[in-house]
């Protein structure tokens, strides 16, 4: 094999694995042990013990700062992440221990190569660890930053074509070329609040094989969201998109939805509920700027019939309330692990917060709200969730027979695992061949 083969091998290795979070503990357990082990009773007695109370406490305090003060997250952080945060201040604390003893003992020489290299050992296990928790970066070539897909600049040969003297086709009966690429390439560009003033991050665009044939198909748009935190380029890494819709591609023609990431919260942190309010329009951002701005650009078919939005996490409660409250313009969904409500951790909080102790203006906000309250005759939607994901899997049950309930054509999908990007990913290309006929990719 040569060197140019070893290299791919190792950047396509996984590091979310059952195999690779029992590699981490393991060498977790021995540069704790490495760290620890030191002769001297009163290290034994008093180092260690000073050390574990100072990362308990850290964390202890941690937990209290981010889930009851802080609270950037809508729901509490699962305790495995503490206990791997843990575990690298506990490590930290071990090397800070040592560097203190042996400073006092001059004859000693300073913290040797081996402690610090034990101790950042345990630093990259810890964070493996986390990410482990929810497979954001599931290979080396992710967690090192290095894409593996087409891209292309967002100029003047994205634009609409003309074609004189006919519409452009229609998918159904559309005739791939001979030169047709095998894969479709990603672009970034940012979409302007033009109307709602929203401050979005720079969107990231799939285009399909099929956008770079001449004549270009009028092709449907799928808006994907990420979570929160996050950005639109979680998708491309976790959520495996390209992959995902290159497989789907190849066996439609060169045909695939244009997937737009934008940008549904402003910041990695920010949490603007999905909602029009003083933490930003983001509502009419994606109900208005998106959908005109994308007409506008690309080569989509305008027909709301060939729109769909969709996400994870507060992506997926988002695709959920857009769908609810203008199913004119996304009368096509996919709600993936969404919360129950759009929330800032409670109802009271979010109620007071965000709609100024308005209760109604929450509820034509609220997604149970309004399919207890409205028919949906001409809406579909895909709910997925992770069997083990015991925080969610309640919520997308109830929604899911509510939308029922409300008319809506819905489905539920469970799979393996929790609230992880290995749900997420897997419930995109699961959903893929309903989705692609829910938006005509098939139809003539």
């Amino acid at each position: 094999m040569s060197w140019t083969g070893l290299a791919e091998r190792v950047l396509d290795l996984r590091v979310t694995t059952t195999q690779a979070t029992a590699v981490f503990v393991v060498v977790t357990a021995v540069g704790l042990a490495v760290l620890a082990a030191r002769r001297q009773r009163r290290w034994l007695l008093a180092g260690l013990t000073a050390a574990a109370g100072a990362a308990v406490a850290t964390v202890v305090l941690a937990a209290v700062l981010i889930d009851k003060v802080w609270r950037p997250f809508p729901d509490p952080l699962p305790a495995v992440v503490y206990l791997w945060s843990g575990l690298a201040i506990f490590a930290m604390a071990l090397l800070g221990g040592r560097w203190f003893v042996r400073r006092r003992d001059r004859s000693r020489p300073a913290v040797g190569a081996g402690l610090v290299a034990a101790a950042v050992a345990v630093l990259l296990c810890a964070a493996g660890g986390i990410n482990a928790v929810y497979d954001a970066y599931p290979t080396v070539r992710a967690v090192l930053g290095r894409t593996d897909y087409r891209t292309v600049p967002f100029d003047a040969s994205l634009a609409p074509q003309a074609v004189s003297g006919q519409d452009p086709p229609r998918p159904g009966n559309w005739v791939p070329p001979d030169d047709l690429p095998q894969t479709g390439a990603v672009t970034k560009t940012s979409i302007p609040g033009a109307v709602s003033r929203f401050s979005a991050r720079a969107a990231r665009i799939y285009l399909p094989p099929a956008y770079f044939a001449a004549p270009r198909p009028d092709l449907p748009v799928l808006v994907l969201l990420a979570g929160q935190p996050g950005s639109p380029d979680d998708w491309l890494v976790g959520g495996r998109l390209t992959e995902i819709m290159d497989a789907y591609a190849a066996g439609h023609r060169g045909l695939a939805p244009i997937v737009v990431l934008a940008d549904g919260t402003g910041g990695r942190l920010d949490n603007p509920l999905c909602v029009d309010s003083h933490l930003g329009n983001a509502a009419t951002y994606l109900t208005v700027d998106v959908p005109e701005w994308v007409r506008a650009h690309l080569q989509v078919d305008p027909d709301p019939r060939a729109w769909a939005v969709g996400g994870l996490s507060y992506g997926g409660t988002c695709a959920l309330q857009l769908a609810t409250t203008r199913p004119d313009v996304y009368p096509t969904f996919l709600d993936m692990s969404g919360q129950a409500e759009p929330t800032l951790g409670n109802r009271n909080t979010t109620i007071r917060d965000v709609f100024g102790g308005d209760a109604e203006a929450f509820a034509r906000n609220n997604p149970a709200d309004l399919l207890a309250r409205n028919r949906y005759p001409d809406s579909a939607g895909a709910f997925v969730v992770g069997l083990d994901d015991a925080e969610y899997r309640g919520a997308m049950e109830r929604l899911t027979a509510a939308a029922r309930a409300a008319g809506m054509d819905v489905h539920l999908t469970e799979l393996p695992g929790a609230h992880s990007f290995a749900v997420w990913s897997a419930g995109l290309e699961k959903e893929m061949p309903w989705l692609g006929h829910r938006l005509g990719l098939d139809a003539p």
